[in-house]
């Protein structure tokens, strides 16, 4: 790359290098050995009130992993699948896998019984970490998938007594939200570590190359499908925001708020791993969608570093407390996902003093491509510029690159990547030309200040907070519905979520009400997936060909 190819170069902060050193690291193991071997009794993790030091996780993950390799039967390039809300489990569980030389495959814990048995059967998963609440869901399709191991945790399991248990006892027999399940080969989480503690580990052949993290993202078929994310993805992000952000959670105290979910590539990356890699403490956020509880728990600490998604902000500026939770210790905090909103921004600053930093990304360029100045004063409207290594291009329909101020559709090219699609060689060519840019499918210019602008998306593609819902996946799920003839889906706008799915729908049955057609969909989505209107049609736009037009229904 020569810096002419990169005009932006000549706008980035004094001292910011135009390209991000080499990680130190081969593998993430290496990276969290080398933490752990650095920050010792320091607080890694807090949940519940509950810590675990960098030293007490990393002889878990050993321990786990020395279990996954002798009686799971774990081998190099082995996949296990983690579905798990932010607990003490969830880094065990998550470099447990990666020590075993084995792919976590990262999995909604909300999913329905559909969702999973899809990812579980496309990954080819032989085991599964799944917390119980999700066992009957499990249970409901484990036999036609490969997975023949379970590891089961609870929410109070890491815990300890008595706060554990009682919390456990809480969610399974006051709430409750643990159903009733039977799974004869489930061994729990906390009893698989503890036999692991007594069994040797070998470390297998791990190289930078290997695939580290399946994380499964939409497609235009409806079928979400896996972007192979390798040890040197996401060593090479970590060493691109590093480079970007000097400085960053270099502080000794540094308090990380783990809200969103750790799943989701954002938190994945940014936070999870990046917090392991600085010797950071994560504050693990179980429920952020139990907003007065979370800001009950923000009051209880001093936060340096926060990442979340609109939807996120939104709620926690508009809470009456939180103005009693003291930000005077915040550095940095950011959003993507989905674009922020200028009025919820504006709000955060108020209340923060910090300005907050968008960027963008997505699940194949394992998180951040570009990212805002921390140094800005006010919020955008923007993506910001290509972080060190990274190369953004507007592209025309024929290929070639549009000018300044002229939209286009995005691609991108970098270190961050993804190696491709798992076991989908055709959609991997598709996505990635054969000088490696990958395309975005959102449409986006370049502003006279030389910010990336996201106007528009080429997909049909439909952002709820931050996540990606694909109509084919929507439509697909109302066309089994024995009262629909045909369906379609779109994304409307929404003060609350960005975006919401909106679903336009020819009865077959005449007395098939909205609300029959959301309480089937409940069952076959994920909450965020699930329809928020419904409009019942005589008939559908169509091509020539029969194809549903849907940009006529979005008017």
């Amino acid at each position: 790359m020569t810096d002419a190819s990169r005009p932006w170069l000549a706008r980035y902060r004094p001292g910011i290098a135009p390209d991000a050193p080499p990680s130190p690291w081969r593998t993430l193991p290496e990276m969290m050995a080398a933490s752990v071997a650095r920050h010792g009794d320091r607080t890694a993790y807090r949940n519940f009130g509950v810590d675990r030091s960098f030293r007490e996780i990393g002889a878990e993950v050993r321990a786990f992993a020395a279990y996954l390799q002798n009686r799971v039967g774990v081998r190099k390039g082995d996949r296990v699948a983690v579905m798990l809300p932010n607990t003490l489990d969830y880094p065990v569980a998550m470099f447990g896998i990666l020590e075993a030389g084995a792919i976590v495959v990262s999995v909604n814990p909300l999913y329905t019984p559909r969702e999973l048995e899809h990812q579980l059967k496309d990954s080819g998963a032989i085991a599964i970490v799944l917390h119980e609440g999700a066992c009957a869901r499990l249970q409901e399709v484990v036999a036609r998938t490969p997975v023949r191991h379970v590891l089961v945790a609870s929410i109070g399991g890491a815990l300890g007594f008595p706060k554990g248990l009682l919390i456990d006892f809480v969610l399974r027999h006051v709430k409750k939200m643990v159903p009733a399940w039977d799974l004869p080969q489930a061994v729990r989480l906390r009893d698989a570590i503890k036999a692991g503690r007594g069994l040797a580990f070998t470390a297998p052949p791990l190289d930078t190359s290997d695939i580290a993290f399946l994380q499964y993202t939409g497609g235009t078929t409806g079928v979400s499908k896996g972007a192979a994310l390798t040890h040197a993805n996401v060593l090479a992000q970590l060493a691109c925001v590093e480079a970007y952000l000097p400085g960053l959670m270099d502080a000794p105290d540094e308090v990380v708020v783990a809200a969103l979910p750790l799943y989701h590539i954002l938190a994945l990356v940014l936070v999870g791993i990046m917090g392991m890699r600085k010797g950071a403490m994560l504050l693990l956020v179980t429920n952020p969608r139990d907003i007065p509880a979370f800001v009950k728990l923000l009051r209880g600490t001093r936060p340096t570093f926060f990442v979340g998604v609109n939807t996120l902000y939104n709620a926690l500026v508009n809470h009456p407390d939180i103005g009693q939770v003291d930000f005077s210790a915040l550095t940095f905090s950011g959003g993507g996902g989905a674009p922020l909103q200028l009025p919820i921004a504006e709000k955060w600053k108020a209340l923060t003093g910090r300005t907050l930093i968008e960027g963008y990304g997505l699940t194949e360029t394992t998180g951040a491509m570009t990212m805002n100045s921390p140094d800005i004063e006010a919020h955008t409207g923007t993506a910001g510029m290509p972080l060190p290594s990274v190369e953004v291009e507007i592209r025309r329909p024929d290929g070639t690159r549009c000018a300044d101020g002229e939209p286009g559709e995005v691609f991108t090219r970098g270190p961050c990547v993804m190696q491709g699609y798992w076991n989908r060689p055709e959609e991997t060519a598709k996505a990635i030309d054969a000088d490696g840019f990958f395309a975005t499918g959102d449409i986006g210019l370049i502003t006279p200040e030389g910010l990336l602008k996201i106007v528009d998306r080429l997909k049909d593609m439909v952002l709820v907070s931050g996540f990606n819902v694909f109509p084919n996946e929507i439509e697909e799920v109302l066309a089994a519905h024995p009262g629909v003839l045909e369906a379609a889906a779109i994304g409307v706008p929404d003060a609350a979520t960005g975006e919401a799915v909106k679903v336009f729908v020819v009865r077959k049955d005449a007395a098939l009400s909205e609300g029959a057609l959301i309480t089937w969909c409940r069952t076959e989505l994920t909450g965020y997936k699930v329809p928020k209107h419904v409009e019942f049609r005589d008939a559908l736009p169509k091509s020539p060909v029969g194809k549903i037009l849907r940009r006529e229904l979005r008017g």
